[in-house]
């Protein structure tokens, strides 16, 4: 048997550099990859954009023939024209949608889709679970100030204007998912800023953004015919002091989204902010929960997140 060749001189360093430089390859390669894959924008799977993206109601046109189309129908008219179609219980000209805004369609501007599906929940303003009559009561007692109107009150319990609503927002949630909050609910929550909230830069964001549409002193624009194209923002037309959008959280969330009206998104959130601390630090009709004194009732209604029963320029707000 022949006997194994002894090795060549230089043939282990030759190995060890022959190694090395197939490492310092792999490493090239690698390395590159990571760095292309870094720059590289990074996509979200198709079925996490779906999930994330507003509901879609049903398109107006869709709305089905006979006796259930036409309380939606009726439902719709009272949503975009509740003077109209329901004015013995408003008492400031303001309709639904001034707030919901699309007839209640729009992400954002607490759509009924969303609402819809919601209800019936618990709600910490009046500490029991509420049906969607409920809601709709309350939204008539305090953002329409039933108090004065013809009436005096919301509508009683099982009036037609609840079922013809509800039948409205029930077609409009065809088809949403239940059981989980739906983006798009609600109005944005903003994040308090580092300056905090203030009227008087909110009322230079005020006369440059909103003032051409709403008026310098926030009385709007009334249709010929009753009611508002653009509603008042405070004084004795405006939403009353129980109102959801006497909070500046919730004002501003709103504003951030949607205001100026078409240009939603435009403003920073410390404006929003600002101009909704300057919307919801003006008078406006009286939270009909008071029954004795503004301090009274701002310990039990008012503690905190808005100017009920603060003093601005020497006068008490919330006395209406």
């Amino acid at each position: 048997m022949s006997e194994p060749l002894p090795p060549t001189p230089g043939d282990d360093g030759d190995a060890q550099r022959i190694i090395f430089a197939i490492s310092a390859a792999l490493l090239v390669l690698v390395v590159t990859y990571k760095i292309g894959q870094s720059d590289a924008p990074v996509q979200a799977p198709v079925d996490q954009i779906a999930a994330d993206a507003p509901f879609a109601p049903p398109a107006e046109d869709t709305i089905p023939a006979g006796p259930a189309g036409d309380a939606i129908r009726h439902g719709r008219m009272i949503f975009t024209a509740t003077s109209a179609h329901a004015g013995q219980y408003v008492g400031n000209g303001l309709t639904c949608s001034n707030c919901h805004l699309d007839a209640g369609r729009q992400a954002n501007a607490s759509p009924m889709w969303a609402a819809w599906v919601s209800y019936p929940a618990y709600r910490a303003k009046n500490g029991r679970v509420n049906t969607m009559e409920d809601r709709i009561r309350d939204c008539f007692l305090y953002s329409m100030n039933a108090p004065a109107s013809k009436a005096g009150t919301p509508p009683p319990y099982g009036d037609d204007i609840y079922r013809d609503l509800q039948s409205y927002f029930a077609w409009l949630a065809t088809g949403a998912p239940t059981g989980k909050p739906l983006p798009g609910r609600g109005f944005v929550k903003l994040t308090a800023t580092p300056l905090g909230h203030d009227p008087d830069r909110g009322a230079t964001v005020f006369a440059g953004q909103c003032a051409s549409c709403h008026g310098a002193g926030g009385q709007g624009q009334a249709n010929p015919d009753g009611g508002y194209s653009i509603p008042p923002l405070w004084g004795p037309h405006s939403y009353n002091w129980g109102a959801g959008m006497a909070g500046i959280a919730s004002a501003a969330g709103f504003i951030k989204a949607n205001m100026p009206y078409g240009q939603g998104n435009t403003l920073t959130d410390q404006q929003a902010w600002d101009v909704a601390a300057y919307v919801d630090s003006r008078e406006r009709p009286r939270d009909p929960r008071q029954t004795g004194t503004v301090e009274d009732a701002r310990k039990r209604f008012h503690a905190k997140g808005d100017y009920y029963g603060t003093t601005i320029g020497r006068k008490v707000l919330g006395g209406g």
